[in-house]
């Protein structure tokens, strides 16, 4: 069946609109406490790896599995949020992530690898459930600020995700103090962040934005056939361009970041300086991000999805010269998480206007799904990358990604061009 083009129905709800803050004040208070629970596990879950395991080739699986655990809910979280609305959806989410922290704390004292891997796959939702909270503050935004409205949500999550990594040291003395075994305190702090997150979702987001959206649009839509996610990226070339831009851009970036704290173990760095080095990079894919909404909203999508990858393919750069240097490995990740961020937030801006509303929810968890399967693949490919050709090879290879969307980039420009 044909997918209608983008369209904004003239009864959107004004950007400025009292529901609308409200819905995106929430999220941002969501965003901060699951940001704590991400953040804690993305040094952690790679160094659990290659503890139970015994070989530093296994620490890939970390991200590996939590964005495969990411994958797997992201269809069945939007299918949720289409029935039954994002207040549902994102506190579901949230407490399966908690139940995955419960999970790993278990599986180092018991010794069991395979229960840390399932572990990690719960704690997989935490992200999925972020993801979605950035396409939530888009429900009821106007156009005009849709990418603003989007990337407020995903800046919120800073604060949380670069406290996280630091968390590793409190969470040693909070983790001795009750008893849990090493590198598994801060899991005590994921636990309560993402429960705190879930209760923030239930009572906040009333009424839930989703369904308010959907009910706007009843009238113009009645009896109209559901769409899934893939035939609608088979229909529709900027819904398909949006979803490669994000999965392509989510693959290089933790192809990178999941090997990032086992080589600098490994080159002698300490708890403490991993920790540190994680946050910079948590900080880039974070900070900034508002500017890259503003920009997005200002100059076009296209303009800050090139920007992205250009900073990609420079923190690659210095991966390749000079993987071996702590300082180029700082830079290179604060440059991979800011490249990170501009490809997603124009592409998410994207996937949000490219479809109708009652399009979008399959629309978005099918994008979740892929940016999180590519993300899933990209951390299995990079162990063995890493023992083959070390960090500096991995950082050469990842650049075919970024060559991939330069060049599928520039010919939709090319295009535009000739149809204008």
């Amino acid at each position: 069946m044909p997918v209608a083009p983008p369209t904004t129905p003239p009864s959107t709800p004004p950007d400025h609109s009292p529901l609308q803050r409200s819905v995106v004040r929430v999220l941002v208070i969501g965003q901060v406490l699951g940001g704590i629970g991400m953040g804690a596990t993305l040094s952690l879950g790679a160094l659990l790896a290659a503890q139970l395991s015994g070989s530093s080739a296994w620490s890939g699986m970390a991200a590996t599995m939590s964005t495969l655990g990411a994958a797997l809910v992201a269809v069945p979280l939007s299918r949720l949020a289409q029935a039954r609305g994002r207040r549902r959806s994102l506190a579901a989410g949230s407490l399966i992530a908690g139940a995955g922290a419960v999970l790993a704390i278990t599986s180092v004292a018991v010794d069991a690898f395979p229960l840390l891997l399932l572990a990690l796959m719960l704690l997989g939702a935490g992200s999925a459930t972020n993801l979605q909270a950035r396409f939530a503050a888009t429900d009821l935004a106007s156009v005009r600020f849709r990418a603003r409205d989007l990337s407020i949500v995903v800046w919120s999550t800073t604060a949380g995700a670069v406290l996280g990594p630091n968390l590793f040291g409190p969470g040693e003395v909070v983790g001795a103090s009750l008893g849990l075994p090493p590198l598994t305190g801060a899991f005590a702090f994921s636990l309560l962040a993402t429960v705190g997150a879930a209760a923030v979702y239930s009572v906040g987001l009333r009424p839930d934005p989703l369904l308010t959206a959907l009910a706007v649009h009843t009238s113009g839509s009645a009896g109209r056939r559901r769409i899934g996610g893939l035939a609608i990226i088979r229909a529709n070339p900027p819904a398909r361009f949006a979803v490669c831009v994000i999965a392509l851009s989510h693959a290089t970036m933790v192809a990178l970041m999941s090997m990032a704290p086992v080589h600098l173990r490994d080159h002698g760095a300490t708890l403490t300086l991993v920790g540190l080095t994680i946050s910079l990079h948590v900080a880039g894919m974070y900070a900034l991000s508002p500017v890259f909404g503003a920009l997005a909203d200002r100059v076009g999508r296209m303009p800050v999805i090139l920007t992205g990858q250009a900073l990609l393919l420079a923190a690659l750069t210095l991966f390749w010269l000079n993987g071996d240097s702590p300082v180029a490995m700082t830079a290179g990740l604060i440059l991979l998480g800011l490249g990170w961020s501009a490809s997603v937030v124009a592409g998410s801006a994207l996937i949000a206007e490219a479809v109708e509303v009652h399009d979008r929810a399959p629309l978005q968890g099918f994008s979740d799904l892929s940016m999180n399967a590519a993300g899933a693949l990209g951390g299995a490919m990079a162990g063995p990358i890493l023992s083959a050709a070390g960090y500096s090879g991995l950082g050469l290879v990842t650049m075919l990604l970024v060559a991939v969307i330069v060049v599928w980039s520039a010919l939709r420009l090319a295009a535009a061009q000739r149809s204008g």
